[in-house]
């Protein structure tokens, strides 16, 4: 009798499991729909043009082949891989309103957001221990971070961020939905999703929480220590000319720190994931669209060996017509 009742309470279970959510988006906004597809339309285009760009040169240009050119170009394709998981679904909710989304493409969304959100994080730490030794330690550099030694961190950085979101999200994949289906967000965000199972979330909040803080701070911390590094290395070089220069180079990453650091504080170090449903579209907002477009500008696109890099392939390019 009581298997018969559980076999009935699983049937039902499955009959009113939830197929597929609705994501939100921005309802106070809807109404203006087609203005905001164009808008982010050209801002999605315009950082995959500056981020294609950046990946292009660094690989066709032997002279951009070290270590700080070969990380550039694995954060930009980072960037790429982040806005096209989220930004083509945001397109079609603003222009045909299409808010539906079925469970499995939700879980993969989630999933691919995570893992290429925590791989960018560990990609800057990366970056600002190759800067740290350039600036810092200029005579081990050639020695210490060389080629082999930076493929390494690449890919240890895509290793340490598969390994540590895969376990979370094969949890989440196993929890109940039964209820509401209305994602209050434009994409499918592993917390707002959690929030929503009708089965007992508790521990996969702590986990969450805790991968958060382990991932954030951990880049966090080793990018601290090594800026501070380099500002005490500035501070100490004679010409202040050069000094300015230098700040004006750490002021730009800064910027570009404070609104990824921030935004993801924000919206993932709370252990109360009821906490932050209604304030996470605009902080993730500037993840997914305001960052990636700023960020060609300020790693790169200003740099005066890509400026001549560039000029020298639109001159073999127009010798050869």
């Amino acid at each position: 009798m009581r298997e018969r009742e559980t076999e009935i309470m699983i049937k039902r279970r499955n009959e009113t499991a939830v197929q597929e959510f609705i994501l939100e988006g921005f309802p106070a906004v809807q109404h203006l729909g087609n203005v905001l597809f164009l808008g982010h339309l050209l801002a999605y285009l315009a950082s995959l043009t500056g981020n294609t760009l950046i990946i292009s040169i660094t690989w066709a240009d032997h002279r951009l082949h070290t270590p700080m050119y070969i990380l550039l170009s694995n954060f930009s394709f980072c960037e790429c891989c982040l806005i096209t998981t989220v930004i083509p679904k945001l397109l079609v909710i603003f222009l045909l309103g299409r808010q539906t989304i079925p469970f499995p493409a939700c879980l993969t969304q989630a999933f691919s957001s995570l893992f290429v959100g925590a791989t960018l994080f560990f990609l800057m730490a990366a970056m600002s221990l190759d800067r740290y030794l350039a600036i810092c330690r200029p005579l081990h550099y050639p020695t210490i971070m060389n080629l082999r030694v930076c493929f390494f961190l690449v890919f240890f950085c895509y290793a340490l961020s598969f390994i540590t979101i895969t376990g979370l999200v094969i949890e989440v994949s196993q929890l109940s939905f039964c209820g509401p289906n209305v994602i209050p967000h434009f994409f499918c965000d592993l917390g707002t999703l959690t929030n929503l199972s009708c089965s007992e979330t508790g521990y996969i909040e702590i986990l969450a929480f805790c991968l958060a803080v382990f991932i954030l701070f951990s880049s966090f911390l080793i990018t601290i220590i090594a800026y501070s590094n380099i500002v005490g290395t500035i501070m100490r070089l004679p010409s202040a000319k050069e000094r300015q220069k230098a700040f004006s180079t750490c002021s730009s990453h800064l910027i570009v720190l404070s609104l990824m650091y921030g935004s993801c504080v924000f919206i993932y170090v709370k252990p109360n994931q009821t906490d932050r449903l209604n304030s996470n579209r605009e902080a993730a907002l500037v993840n997914t669209v305001v960052t990636p477009l700023l960020n060609p500008v300020i790693y790169t696109l200003r740099n005066k060996q890509v400026h001549q890099v560039l000029r020298d392939i639109l001159s073999r390019v127009k010798s050869q017509k």
